[in-house]
């Protein structure tokens, strides 16, 4: 299948600014420039943003059904007395609806990419499957005991089976939930399955200050000193949150392969605080964009977190120049797929990556008149200007249709479980 997208802006992130053409062949970006060859399909292109896909680098695709759902509370009141005890009652057949809404929300809204750590991840992994989206999945281990020794070999199960389906489109990782939920014996058994698989490690780290409490009173040591005594940091990690990161954990991170994963969003309106990413980025450290799960973010809308990233650094640094919007725009894509360690592949438009496009509509009143694109994205584009999304190189997406399920069947199944689901 060739595919040919006309006359763009193309912003690819890695280079200057164009307006041209690119050539996709079968799953691949094969040219860019000016371009004139027969082809399968051809896409108008003009007065349009032609972007990479966005990479949703930290959320939980499960929890579409707590859009809404006992807000403003406290992140352990929260968890504890509203989301863990209704999680407990979810079946597979929950998590599948759950994960098909969220799916078809990031597509939607231009994410091509998105890092999940929940449970059913099977049901997660069909619906990356079916609906074209580039996923990278783990189990989430928790607890101690018997039950996470069971956490550990269903995660086990979940590499067996689904690691590279999809056309390679699912990777699976390992997904530790926190250094303060995760006793040592627990971490143990995480690493030696990431050592075992030679796969990335997923995890929560410093996301509230209790968490910070926690690790010093039950360990008397920081959660950077209990991971990096775990020897989590000799794998590639990818740490959510970072919000309550100290001078000495900074120097420990600059050797880590891997990085952070800001949820400007989730951290706000959960009061969790304001990650200190300028400070991060000017160490070396990498930082990716993720919303979390829709509990405590609402939407998956990656233009909602992009510009909370942006704005949040102007406000603690008291200066407009804090983060720009082209340095926003990179961690939204590219820097996003450096901490998920797919950079090879995805993140910016280049010849001979994978084919994970979206294109954006500008010719709406909120973006016009356009004087630099990257602040026009950064700024002032939202999830519902997105026109068209390619991953892999097909179409999922089309003048905001979406290609491989009917919408409003989802969203009228998902109403259904709901209403269940919270009166099991």
């Amino acid at each position: 299948m060739k595919i040919l997208i006309k006359n763009g802006y193309i912003v690819s992130m890695v280079s200057e600014i164009i307006k041209g053409d690119i050539l996709i062949e079968d799953d691949r970006i094969k040219r860019i420039g000016h371009i004139d060859c027969e082809v399968d399909r051809v896409i108008d292109a003009t007065n349009k943003i032609v972007m990479p896909g966005l990479i949703n680098a930290h959320t939980h695709v499960g929890m579409s059904l707590f859009r809404g759902c006992a807000d403003e509370k406290e992140l352990m009141t929260w968890l504890q007395k509203d989301i863990w005890p209704v999680e407990d009652k979810m079946t597979a057949s929950d998590v599948y609806s759950a994960s098909m809404l969220s799916g078809i929300e990031m597509i939607k809204s231009g994410t091509t990419t998105f890092n999940d750590q929940y449970f059913f991840e099977d049901e997660t992994a069909k619906m990356a499957e079916k609906l074209g989206l580039r996923a990278i999945l783990s189990r989430c281990i928790i607890g101690d005991g018997e039950e996470a020794h069971k956490r550990v070999a269903e995660a086990e199960e979940l590499y067996n089976n689904w690691h590279n389906k999809a056309d390679g489109r699912i990777k699976i990782c390992v997904g530790l939930h926190a250094p303060y939920t995760c006793p040592p014996d627990t971490i143990r058994r995480g690493v030696e399955l990431a050592d075992r698989l030679g796969s990335p490690i997923h995890i929560h780290y410093l996301e509230t200050k209790d968490e910070v409490k926690q690790m010093a009173d039950k360990y008397q040591m920081t959660a950077t000193e209990y991971l990096k005594k775990a020897n989590v940091f000799n794998y590639h990690v990818m740490l959510a949150h970072g919000v309550h990161i100290d001078n000495e954990s900074i120097e420990t991170l600059k050797e880590i392969s891997g990085g952070i994963v800001h949820n400007p969003v989730s951290n706000q309106k959960l009061g969790s605080g304001i990650a200190d990413i300028r400070k991060l980025r000017s160490n070396g450290i990498n930082v990716a964009l993720g919303t979390d799960g829709q509990g405590s973010t609402n939407t998956l809308d990656m233009f909602e977190e992009i510009k909370s990233a942006a704005y949040l650094q102007k406000v603690i640094y008291q200066s407009a120049t804090a983060l720009s919007g082209e340095d926003v725009m990179k961690m939204a894509t590219i820097e996003g797929a450096k901490v998920l360690g797919i950079d090879s592949e995805v993140g910016s438009l280049e010849e001979n990556k994978k084919a994970d496009i979206v294109i954006i509509d500008i010719n709406k009143p909120h973006l016009c008149p356009m004087h630099d694109i990257y602040s026009l994205l950064a700024y002032s584009v939202n999830g519902a200007d997105v026109e068209t999304s390619i991953i892999n190189g097909q179409i999922v997406m089309e003048n905001r249709q979406i290609i491989n399920a009917d919408e409003q069947e989802i969203m009228r199944d998902c109403r259904r479980i709901t209403e269940s689901l919270f009166r099991r």
